[in-house]
């Protein structure tokens, strides 16, 4: 049964694909064919953008983008970055194909291999983690279908990421001055490549660095004194959080202005988003309410991320739509809208959102399936980010983890306190019933994971909350 399953999972790609596909044509038939800038902030929730409602952060360009285009309020990451950059770049949900942490699977065909098989130019800057130090632990970016790339975290490289950074390009290590500033060397690497000269179109990927700890001052911080991490006050972080926000919001802004400026902006379908929720010892307030940082937790806090996308002349501005969007769904959007055969996916389970980004229904999802298991050969699973195996289903309101719990996640955010089994209920019961449903549409394990070397601290069906 769980074959004949996926089966109709993946036929579903190709009839999302098949039955919008005049929802593209306007795209793909330009004279110009279509550039692809993805870019995925680090660390950071929906509730740090003024688009969002935020009074506390500015971001200014990414607001643009939003109001020029279409704002999405559903949303949902994993709660850690490598499970998200998996899920991203692969098209298919982590319990299908995720291995272990710092790593993406080697052979799992990446949405650049497939930009790059139909004649795009293709780069990556920013933050990798794909690859161990072990050779054949995870994918190398020539592997992953980028053909230039300037990276932090891979292997060649050292630590710091922000100032005086050391990032590999190409294989060589940068001799950078002192003052380099990372964020700005990532970006600065990127414009260069958008607005290369070439009769070909191009797909970038921009993993940031910002908004990550450590927290530091940015090159627009007020007085640019900078203090030893460990010597920070609570309050110091915050500002500086701020801060780099801030500079975040500023990078998406060079890079839109360079494509401006290079005649490209009309045909370059531009979307940030985030990969997980804010780290959890910042809060911020939105709509009155203080906000805990929820990355590592798979609460709403810690995979409820912003998205954003534009492309003018194309996404009406002005939208913001509710329809629940999981990182699954990336994969085969930008291949939709560049207007690129669908590629051929074995359990695949993403859905084309690029027809909601033009005004129209799609085909919405009734509910997002979720696997956490980050570091699944840890020596002890007690933690946040060496998380127990879970696996959860979920739609707009209600949340169903595979040991039964169910959580309204509009009352019980924090989820607190699961619903009690109550057959009177028929709103909840049907909600149970209809997230089961997609539980058992999925394996019970992952399927990449050797479970016989997974710690014997592991308990079946136990959900970390915030309050563990």
């Amino acid at each position: 049964m769980h074959s004949r399953i996926i089966l109709s999972v993946a036929v579903c790609w190709f009839a999302t694909t098949a039955t919008s596909s005049q929802a593209d044509e306007s795209v793909a038939a330009q004279d110009r064919p279509l550039n692809v800038l993805l870019i995925m902030a680090d660390d950071i929730g929906f509730e740090c953008f003024s688009s969002y409602g935020s009074k506390e952060y500015d971001t200014p360009r990414i607001d643009a983008l939003a109001k020029q285009g279409i704002r999405f309020t559903n949303a949902h990451s994993t709660p850690l970055c490598t499970p998200t950059r998996v899920n991203l770049m692969s098209g298919k949900s982590n319990v299908f194909n995720y291995q272990d942490f710092g790593i993406y699977p080697n052979g799992e065909p990446t949405f650049a291999n497939h930009f790059q098989t139909h004649g795009y130019r293709t780069a990556v800057a920013g933050k990798w983690q794909l690859q161990g130090k072990q050779p054949g632990k995870g994918i190398t970016p020539n592997e992953a279908g980028f053909e230039t790339w300037c990276l932090w975290n891979i292997p060649g490289g050292a630590r710091e990421r922000y100032w005086k950074p050391s990032f590999v390009q190409n294989g060589r290590l940068l001799d950078l001055p002192p003052d380099s500033f990372g964020p700005d060397v990532m970006t600065d690497f990127l414009i260069d490549f958008i607005t290369d000269d070439s009769d070909k179109p191009f797909l970038a990927y921009y993993p940031m660095i910002l908004v990550h700890n450590p927290f530091v001052p940015t090159p627009d911080s007020e007085g640019g004194k900078r203090v030893d991490n460990a010597k920070r006050t609570v309050k110091q972080q915050k500002q500086n959080y701020v801060d780099m926000v801030a500079y975040m919001d500023q990078c998406v802004g060079r890079l839109v202005d360079a494509l401006q400026a290079s005649g490209q902006r009309d045909n370059t379908l531009v979307i940030f988003t985030g990969d997980n929720g804010t780290n959890a010892v910042l809060s911020s307030q939105l709509d009155r309410k203080t906000i805990k940082g929820g990355k590592g937790y798979t609460h709403d806090y810690g995979t409820h991320v912003p998205l954003v996308a534009n492309l003018p002349g194309h996404i009406p501005p002005g939208q913001v739509n509710e329809d629940l969007i999981a990182f699954s769904d990336f994969f085969p959007t930008i291949v939709q809208a560049a207007g690129l055969p669908p590629k051929a996916i074995k359990d695949g389970d993403g859905r084309s959102f690029w027809p909601q980004c033009l005004g129209r229904p799609g085909h919405q999802r009734q509910w997002i399936y979720g696997y956490y298991f980050p570091r699944p050969y840890a020596a002890k699973l007690d933690n946040k980010y060496s998380h127990y195996e879970v696996r959860y289903a979920r739609d707009k309101r209600y949340k169903l983890y595979d040991n039964g719990d169910l959580y309204d996640t509009i009352a019980d955010v924090m989820e607190m306190a699961p619903l009690l089994i109550d057959n009177a209920n028929t709103e909840q019961q049907a909600a149970r019933d209809h997230l089961q449903r997609a539980l058992d549409a999925y394996p019970t394990k992952g399927q990449a994971i050797r479970h016989d070397q997974v710690s014997s601290e592991r308990k079946p069906g136990h959900k970390k909350r915030s309050n563990d």
